[in-house]
């Protein structure tokens, strides 16, 4: 088989979607390392240095096209696949006992992805945008990434917004993690349980930072006040 012909198979696109989600894995690390400095106590002066650099840098704006590139194909290859499943199975069986044989984040990843990506684009409305317009508009140093979070999440609407879509980032996480190990043949008896582990800590881990950022500068607005 040709390798245009594999990324058109079913094997083919899973395996796709698999090398992407472990891509954007590892992205998170990354973000979740450069938002947590906000827990710094400077006045965001450390975290807006490390968004800065991240801005600006050529190298990591390069990758950041990599990263979009990432991101679509992971979304494109979630819609086909799911379309594919249902057009394989137009009609649905009478009854499905589906919790006896898998969990129901696994059985919810297209509700969940759904809500992700809504999620994703009012994140990158509230702070994506605003910092690529001061980079490609001469203002990058003037601007400030730790004010602007400040005044996004001192509104409680918005804080309940980003919690809900990181739970549902956990929940996609917690089954799209070993699922991506597994669709890449990274499976092996003795090393499943470890990576099945080791996506609950990161999951858990990794959601509990994001959803602690807003509660906490939404709690230090209240005292502010």
């Amino acid at each position: 088989m040709s390798k245009k012909g594999f990324l058109k198979s079913s094997i083919g696109k899973k395996f796709l979607m698999g090398a992407t989600g472990l891509f954007l894995i590892t992205f998170l690390i990354v973000h979740v390392g450069i938002n947590s400095l906000i827990f710094v106590n400077d006045n965001g002066e450390t975290f807006n240095a490390a968004a800065h650099f991240m801005a600006t840098n050529p190298v990591i704006r390069f990758v950041e096209i990599g990263l979009f590139v990432g991101l679509l194909l992971h979304i494109f290859q979630a819609l086909v696949l799911t379309l594919e499943n249902r057009k394989a199975r137009p009609v649905a069986y009478a009854q499905v006992n589906g919790a006896a044989n898998s969990s129901w984040y696994s059985r919810s990843m297209g509700i969940l992805g759904s809500l992700l990506l809504i999620f994703l684009v009012v994140h990158l409305s509230h702070f994506w945008v605003g910092t690529k317009v001061a980079v490609f508009t001469g203002k990058a140093d003037e601007h400030d990434t730790y004010k602007e979070m400040q005044a996004c999440f001192s509104h409680l609407y918005i804080v309940i917004i980003y919690v809900i879509g990181v739970a549902s980032l956990l929940y996609h996480i917690l089954h799209g993690f070993q699922s991506a190990f597994q669709t890449l043949g990274l499976n092996h008896k003795k090393y499943t349980p470890l990576i099945k582990k080791t996506g609950i800590w990161f999951s858990v881990i990794v959601c509990a930072l994001f959803a602690a950022m807003p509660i906490a500068m939404y709690v230090s607005s209240l005292k502010n006040n």
